[in-house]
């Protein structure tokens, strides 16, 4: 199931420290399929283990996303920004902060958008996510660095994808990342491509 496992980053690129892969990491986020608002997920390491839960908020004109921990710790709600030329998402925690903002951009073939926050350790991040819906991936890499930070690859032709429209997504994280802004990136991705 793995995908090519990616090199520690050079920098951690983290909004939430006790998140930060120590190792190369892989996580499957599933759509799950008797959810009343169709936009919530599963979210686990490669083993099983379930490290994130993400509730869609029904009826919600943002799409609100609500990301917990295992522990039912509020992590942020995800959201659509509406009134922009180009599709905007974000981040915002539980004082309704915004923590991080993702912005698609044009592009002809595919999808492009960038991921931009300040981290747990003050610096600027902008992350940029390009992929190609048809060929089902997506690379998010870290604009500073150059280096690809985790790779989001779409299983298509499952029965859940096939009778309910749910899909299911291997993402690789590399040792370094924040894997709960990850998989925030990747529902980002799955929201703008299914718009």
């Amino acid at each position: 199931m793995s995908d090519t496992l990616l090199p520690p980053v050079a920098r951690p690129v983290a909004l939430f420290e006790q998140f930060i892969a120590t190792q190369p990491t892989t996580l499957v986020l599933k759509e799950k399929v008797l959810s009343i608002s169709k936009d919530s997920f599963d979210i686990k390491l490669e083993n099983g283990s379930s490290i994130l839960k993400v509730n869609g908020a029904w009826p919600s004109f943002s799409g609100r996303k609500k990301v917990e921990d295992m522990n039912g710790n509020h992590l942020y709600d995800l959201r659509k920004e509406h009134l922009h030329i180009h599709t905007t998402y974000y981040m915002q925690d539980a004082t309704e902060s915004k923590i991080c903002e993702v912005r698609s951009s044009l592009k002809i073939i595919g999808s492009n958008a960038a991921a931009t926050f300040t981290d747990i350790f003050d610096n600027e991040v902008t992350l940029r996510m390009t992929g190609n819906w048809f060929d089902r991936t997506a690379n998010i890499v870290d604009d500073q660095s150059g280096q690809t930070v985790a790779r989001i690859r779409r299983k298509l032709f499952q029965p859940r994808h096939i009778f309910f429209g749910q899909d299911t997504y291997i993402v690789t994280v590399a040792p370094g990342v924040d894997m709960a802004l990850i998989a925030g990136l990747c529902i980002c991705f799955d929201e703008k491509n299914n718009d």
